[in-house]
């Protein structure tokens, strides 16, 4: 067994670089991991999960280029292919034998490419506020913006066009934008300023792109849609009605993967851990301790 499965905080040697952990709280039930999204945005702005950390060990780690752990620059680095490596290395190296996986937004979609590819020791998965393609994303994402006001979308199309997307007009927005896709509670909490301020842009741009609205980078082409039924863990999808990630997609995945529950959250749009947190701690704590059991 390694140092760092017994270590509360540590870093761990990945693909490129080395992440940084942290393991919170104790408990009968299995751990969970959590992974976040982005990609390169760091886990902060989920220590809401750290509210199941009664009933379970709960796992975060920063992934390379962001948050707490190392920021190499080297663009070669930012693949699904790497990032899979990368979260097998720190299952492998917190010695997480029997374990639940938490995956938000792109930490749903690379949870997804590892259970596919790698799957360990998992035995369960919760994919929050995601999608199993890109270009679905895409295309939603171009249909929310659609439903803005017309003066926030030629902000955005006009800024984007010309590059000056440091402008206030812009990135105010982007502020509705988020408001209105990301978390509708207001005001936000610190700890997702605090997430959005560490940013790893270089990551956010090699894979994507620019923006959400121009997604060229890495993973443009990303779909495991056709492979959802290889998904044989059972498996919880949680969406949310004003969700950037559309729900109506989500609901397809879940009739894709056979062993899945759905859980839609009426007032919630990316982040129902924050948006709708009673409820969210009520729908964890039941699929997680039943699955625990089994």
């Amino acid at each position: 067994m390694t140092d760092s499965a017994t270590q509360r905080e540590g870093t761990i040697d990945v693909p490129g670089g080395r992440v940084w952990f942290k393991r919170v709280g104790s408990g009968d039930g299995l751990p969970l991991l959590v992974v976040h999204g982005g990609p390169g945005l760091p886990h902060y702005y989920l220590s809401s999960l750290e509210r199941l950390a009664d009933e379970r060990e709960v796992i975060f780690w920063d992934q390379l280029g962001c948050g707490n752990s190392e920021h190499p620059s080297d663009p070669d680095l930012w693949t699904m292919q790497r990032s899979v490596a990368e979260m097998d290395a720190v299952v492998t190296a917190l010695g997480l034998n029997a374990f639940h996986i938490f995956g938000n937004s792109w930490g749903g979609m690379l949870a997804q490419q590892y259970v596919l590819d790698v799957h360990s020791g998992a035995i369960s998965l919760t994919i929050s506020n995601s999608a199993a393609s890109i270009p679905v994303f895409a295309e939603n994402v171009v249909r929310l913006k659609s439903e803005l006001d017309a003066a926030t979308q030629d902000a955005i199309d006009r800024h984007e066009a010309a590059g000056t997307t440091s402008s206030a007009e812009y990135q105010a927005a982007i502020t509705t934008w988020n408001e209105t896709y990301l978390c509708r509670s207001l005001p936000w909490p610190r700890d997702l300023y605090l997430a959005f301020q560490n940013m790893g842009a270089e990551i956010f741009e090699t894979m994507f792109g620019p923006s959400d609205f121009h997604i060229v980078g890495t993973i443009r082409d990303w779909d495991v849609v056709d492979r959802l039924g290889e998904i044989t863990l059972p498996t919880l999808l949680l969406a949310g009605r004003f969700d950037e990630c559309s729900p109506e997609h989500m609901r397809e995945m879940h009739e894709r993967i056979g062993s899945s529950r759905f859980e839609f959250f009426e007032h919630t749009a990316h982040l129902p851990f924050i948006e709708e947190p009673g409820r969210f701690d009520a729908v964890m704590r039941n699929f997680l301790g039943q699955h625990d059991r089994a």
